[in-house]
């Protein structure tokens, strides 16, 4: 297996890949996966000086024949993040590895208490990525890029992702998400078999949102609810 190192929207220099190979140990990373089936590392840079901090972004994303183990961490340099980042993952395999022998034992991690095995939970948005808090500026220039208008320069980026979702439970669904280290995660509901969402609340709270299809739509036919409020 080799560890595959690219950038986004910039370049990557042959020194900071050696640093990836060095501080990424396959070997480590195998006795606790040993069913790992790619590494990627991914480098992408913030243009606003404003962030200058954090202007350096890596995600590093392991797949293998388990859940999919990602970590991402931001700094004012690459090798900065990239050691945040891989901190991180360690300990998320460490913990999907205690996992996977608490199982072969006689006692088992409940939803109840994910939060507390998690070792540092991270605020995201939807795309999975740390999104700043920017003061707009006035009287800029609007440009339409697709179907979306662009004050300013941007930068802009859209990522579109595609999954393919086995049915689970919402006890997995809650570990998934901490596996990930979002703040939420989508899933096929095991027992209703429809789209459902569970995300992070207050301190160790989560909640769930469950989307159920509208007969009344789904058969052409005008829903009563059509227009109006949702009660409380």
């Amino acid at each position: 297996m080799d560890i595959v190192v690219k950038g986004r929207k910039t370049e990557v220099p042959e020194r900071f890949r050696k640093h990836v190979a060095e501080k990424l140990n396959l070997e480590k990373i195998q006795k606790l996966d040993g069913k790992v089936m790619s590494l990627d590392v991914e480098v992408s840079k913030e243009p606003n000086p404003r962030q200058a901090d954090r202007s350096d972004r890596v995600e590093i994303t392991l797949r293998s024949r388990g859940p999919v183990i990602r970590a991402e961490a931001s700094a004012a340099d690459p090798y900065a993040a990239l050691d945040l980042a891989a901190e991180k993952l360690g300990a998320r395999l460490r913990k999907q590895h205690d996992k996977r022998y608490t199982r072969r034992g006689a006692g088992r991690v409940s939803a109840a208490e994910v939060a507390a095995h998690v070792p540092d939970a991270a605020t995201l948005d939807a795309t999975g990525a740390v999104v700043p808090s920017v003061e707009e500026p006035e009287a800029v220039p609007t440009k339409r890029i697709g179907s979306l208008e662009v004050q300013g320069d941007g930068p802009l980026v859209v990522r579109e992702k595609n999954h393919v979702a086995a049915p689970m439970s919402l006890d997995q669904a809650l570990y998934e998400m901490e596996l990930v280290g979002h703040d939420f995660y989508l899933f096929v509901d095991s027992e209703t078999k429809e789209p459902s969402v569970v995300y992070r609340r207050h301190g160790y709270d989560y909640g769930v949102i469950h989307l159920r299809t509208d007969p009344m739509v789904a058969t052409g036919e005008p829903s009563p609810d059509a227009g109006g409020t949702l009660g409380g």
